[in-house]
């Protein structure tokens, strides 16, 4: 359930970074991120909420050393695949900015443009045009 103030329900991608509030600044400069949100003080941010221009977003903190094994995914080892519009002014964007280059711009048997870079952390960020298939017909989508 939703109301004017809550979007609806999404999935939120997550990932902890060694330096959430570098890796923020890189996210917003590089590819084009809104930042909504950081809760934390000094270094540390406890929570933070990233928006995704064409819908949807990202959540990230710091690492916690006191989480031990109960945050299984360390820094560095987090991919996403982001829809845009625009993938060469993206490409060049986020090079611009130091993104590490992965996968050069690409044309893909299945229609899309993409290309893939690695943030400073070591996190794999593919982005392309494509926007998924069609959902089936919700009288013949299996319920979870």
């Amino acid at each position: 359930m939703s109301d004017d103030k809550t979007p609806a329900p999404q999935v939120w991608p997550t990932l902890r970074a060694t330096d959430a509030r570098a890796l923020i600044r890189f996210l917003v400069d590089a590819f084009g991120f809104q930042e909504v949100v950081v809760h934390g003080d000094g270094d540390r941010v406890d929570h933070a909420q990233l928006a995704w221009p064409l819908g949807g977003g990202i959540m990230l903190g710091s690492v916690r050393p006191e989480e031990g094994d109960t945050w299984p995914l360390r820094p560095g080892t987090f991919g996403a695949y982001v829809v845009t519009d625009d993938p060469d002014a993206l490409h060049a964007r986020a090079l611009a900015a130091g993104a590490v280059p992965h996968l050069d711009l690409t044309d893909t048997d299945y229609g899309s443009r993409d290309f893939a870079v690695r943030d400073p952390e070591g996190n794999l960020w593919s982005f392309g045009t494509y926007r998924g298939e069609p959902r089936a017909a919700a009288s013949s989508a299996a319920t979870p």
